[in-house]
C-alpha cells in the first residue's frame, strides 16, 4: 500500500536537501499557501494518481531538456497526461532539436534527482543557465501540483502564484507555448 500523509499547511520539520529547505523559505517569504503531503517514494504513474486524489489535483509532467551539446537547457512543464515530442516543442521555440539532459547535469543545476525535478528547481540555477518553457494547458488549470524537491513531497499551490509570484521574483520568466 502506497503511503501519503494526511494533507498539511505547514513545512516539513526537516529537510531532506538545500532545496527543499530553499522552497518552504521561499513560499513562506513571498507568502504563498500550500497544501502538502509526504509520501512513500513516488515512482509510478499511478503512485501520482493518488497524490492527485488526496491533494484534489493534476500533478505536472516536468522535464529538464538539453540541446545536442548540452548548452542550453530548458525546464518543460507540460499536462501529466501529454507525450512529449521533441520535434514539437524545438518547433514551437523554433530552436534545434533537444533531448532529455543527463541525470548528472540534473542534479548539478537544479540539485534534484531522476523523479523529483520541478519548477522550484531553478531556485538552484544561480547562473541564469535554464529557460522555464510552460504548456499553455498548465496555464488552465487552478492549481499546480508539484515536487518539493524531493520523491516524497508533493504539494497543491495556485497555478497563477506559481507563475507571477514564484517565478519572477526567481528570476526565470517562463515561455508560454502551445503543444
Amino acid at each position: 500500500m502506497f503511503y501519503i500523509s494526511d494533507i498539511l499547511v505547514n513545512s516539513p520539520e526537516s529537510y531532506k536537501s538545500t532545496l527543499q529547505e530553499m522552497v518552504y523559505e521561499t513560499l513562506k517569504k513571498l507568502e504563498i499557501p500550500f497544501e502538502r503531503v509526504d509520501t512513500d517514494e513516488a515512482i509510478s504513474m499511478e503512485d501520482c494518481i493518488e497524490i492527485n486524489k488526496k491533494l484534489d489535483m493534476k500533478m505536472v509532467k516536468t522535464l529538464f531538456l538539453c540541446n545536442s551539446k548540452k548548452a542550453n537547457f530548458y525546464l518543460f512543464i507540460t499536462t501529466a497526461d501529454k507525450p512529449f515530442k521533441s520535434k514539437d516543442f524545438s518547433n514551437a521555440l523554433n530552436i534545434s532539436r533537444v533531448s532529455f539532459a543527463p541525470a548528472e547535469l540534473m542534479e548539478q543545476i537544479l540539485e534534484v534527482k531522476i523523479g523529483a525535478a520541478t519548477v522550484f528547481g531553478v531556485l538552484m540555477d544561480k547562473e541564469n543557465l535554464v529557460q522555464v518553457v510552460l504548456d499553455k494547458d498548465i496555464l488552465l488549470e487552478e492549481w499546480y501540483g508539484c515536487s518539493d524537491g524531493t520523491t516524497t513531497g508533493y504539494m497543491k499551490v495556485k497555478t497563477e502564484l506559481i507563475v507571477n509570484n514564484f517565478l519572477t521574483y526567481a528570476k526565470h520568466i517562463p515561455k508560454v507555448i502551445e503543444m
